[in-house]
């Protein structure tokens, strides 16, 4: 009879890596929330209401930014999700090679903002967020959130 510290743990039903791609046009940012938001519920992946809603708002700004900044280099955008037992990860990849830097707040600037949002949102829920550049001279700008957030966390700039 095996102790059970010897059996190996085997993945939650709702671990995994998920990805999908989408035209970088308007109409992309809301099917992409749409997505997420259904992968989560399909999956049944526990993870509190609040991180969810700022999930989502984090895929809609980072679409949106692919979509504005990047489509001329970057025709189709790629969106990946990653669920651990504890964590959601969501990545949306380009093939733009720009590095965008988190501006400012700035009261007479309508825009720009963005990636601002993404880095607090990541932070007040104790997550992690970064830019990473990809082998064929794009981009990835991920955020990485715990299911159940964590009060003054850090997160990593943008």
């Amino acid at each position: 009879m095996e102790s059970r510290g010897s059996v190996p743990a085997r993945p939650l039903s709702y671990e995994g890596v998920w990805r999908f791609t989408a035209p970088a046009v308007d109409v992309s940012v809301p099917q992409a929330r749409r997505a997420v938001r259904d992968l989560l519920d399909r999956q049944g992946v526990p993870v509190a209401d609040e991180v969810v809603q700022g999930l989502l708002l984090i895929v809609s700004e980072l679409v949106t930014n692919a979509v504005r900044h990047a489509a001329l280099l970057s025709p189709e955008v790629a969106v990946e999700v990653a669920i651990g037992a504890q964590w959601v990860r969501v990545s949306v990849e380009d093939n733009h090679p720009y590095r965008p830097k988190a501006l400012e707040t700035d009261s007479a600037q309508t825009g720009g903002r963005g990636l601002l949002l993404v880095r607090e949102i990541t932070r007040e829920a104790g997550g992690l967020c970064d830019v990473e550049h990809t082998a064929s001279g794009g981009k990835i700008i991920w955020a990485e959130l715990p299911l159940v957030p964590v009060l003054n966390g850090d997160a990593a700039p943008i």
